[in-house]
């Protein structure tokens, strides 16, 4: 039976999830896969936190080169988070030889063309599926199962925070500040939940993703994003008796002819649509292939154990596999040369504005509309106030230049208070 040692970076909350996870299972995965998986070293400042999962101690180490060096180390797990000092860190492992597995998607959506060069110097592997919506085996999903496959279409629920606060908001009416409040006491917000509630984590994914599933780098500055920070209950709940749920969205749509649309960004889809069904903290991916059509992959976006499910899988192929694959695209920092990234993408627009109710104001608005050569589907007008009138329209699928010069004009109607919201509507 092949032995197989592990060093753990950091055990926070994923680290201590990976490192149970490989305790509790050595056993099973001796009997299931035949290798014997060994933590031989651990990361970790506070020793007592090591101490407390019953590490022992001649295996606690607050120095990387120590850990680097230990000959018994096969594979290092870094679940650190963050660019530094990860990067540092990862970089010394890859240039040692030794593996890698990481969880983190800021450093290798950022730097995974450095990270890769240097595997590539040591033929050493550098394995990412729980980078990218947690336990949710997405990423071996495209690597090892979608090979077959022009994937066309990726459209993900793939940040657990803005799913749970959305998910409370279109349940109970409540705002958004009330809920984001709930959301830090429970730990599914951070302190700071600028990464999540702007999309900059689902934009880090996004990258990741794309590139993967359309076989070209996808940087992240190229990915188009907007946070949910504007969204209100009254919208979710004009929405609803539209027939739509409201998510945060991950595009990247694919038109096979280097033609590339990478978008995050709060959007309404059709209830009937199974990511409207995706509720709280869970994630789910769909993907659309040439050949297969339509598959989806559901289940938990984060957490210790989901995570570090994806993280052991990833041990588990490094140790079973002695071939090393790597991104089957050029990958630079910057995307490859005649590869088109979409700005002014298409898609069909909820609009609510507040009108003065008086003749004519809906004649303007549909000459605005008509004369940027946009159509509507739907329209309803809410309320008594003859002096605050909200107007809820859906349009036809139109261009985003088109519909933002649109509203514009709107916006200078003499009977148009204000345009309260403007969202996409996918799917």
């Amino acid at each position: 039976m092949k032995t197989v040692g592990v060093a753990i970076l950091g055990l926070g909350v994923v680290g201590s999830g990976t490192y149970k996870i490989l305790r509790d299972h050595r056993e099973f995965y001796r009997r299931t896969q035949n290798i014997d998986l060994s933590v031989e070293s651990v990361l970790e400042i506070n020793r007592q936190r090591a101490l407390d999962l019953g590490i022992e101690e001649s295996k606690i180490s607050d120095n990387i080169a120590e850990v680097i060096s230990n000959p018994n180390v096969d594979i290092v797990v870094e679940v650190i988070g963050g660019v530094e000092p990860a990067k540092s860190f990862v970089l010394a492992a890859l240039h040692s030889g030794k593996s890698v597995v990481t969880s983190n998607k800021e450093l290798f959506c950022k730097y995974w063309h450095e990270l890769e060069a240097a595997a590539k110097r040591t033929n050493a592997g550098l394995y990412f599926e729980a980078s990218c919506v947690g336990g949710v085996p997405i990423i071996r999903t495209l690597l090892d199962g979608m090979q077959a496959n022009v994937v066309t279409n990726l459209t993900g629920i793939i940040n657990g925070t803005t799913n749970y606060i959305l998910t409370r908001m279109a349940r109970e009416g409540a705002e958004y500040a009330s809920v984001l409040k709930d959301a830090q006491a429970l730990g599914y917000a951070e302190k700071n939940p600028t990464a999540d509630v702007e999309g900059y984590d689902a934009a880090y994914k996004l990258s990741i993703l794309a590139s993967l599933a359309f076989h070209t780098k996808v940087p992240l500055d190229k990915v188009y994003r907007e946070g949910i920070t504007d969204i209100s209950s009254e919208d979710i709940k004009y929405g609803d008796e539209l027939g739509y749920a409201l998510k945060l969205l991950a595009i990247g749509k694919n038109d096979g002819n280097n033609s590339i649309e990478v978008r995050v960004h709060p959007a309404f889809i059709r209830k009937s649509h199974p990511l409207a069904a995706v509720n709280d903290s869970f994630n789910a991916v769909f993907l659309r292939g040439d050949s297969v059509g339509d598959i989806m992959l559901y289940g938990r976006g984060a957490g210790d154990l989901p995570t570090g499910s994806a993280i052991v899988s990833d041990v588990i192929y490094a140790a079973t596999h002695s071939d090393v694959k790597y991104a089957t695209f050029k990958n630079t920092q910057t995307a490859e040369k005649g590869v088109r990234f979409v700005t002014d993408f298409k898609s069909r627009y909820y609009i609510r504005f507040t009108a003065r109710d008086k003749a004519g104001v809906l004649a303007k608005v549909a000459g605005i509309f008509a004369k940027y050569n946009i159509s509507i589907i739907d329209l309803i007008q809410k309320g008594e106030d003859i002096e605050n009138i909200p107007i809820i329209l859906i349009t036809h699928e139109t261009s985003e230049l088109s519909l933002r010069r649109a509203v514009e004009k709107i916006r200078e109607l003499d009977d148009v208070f204000e345009v309260n919201s403007v969202i996409r509507v996918e799917g």
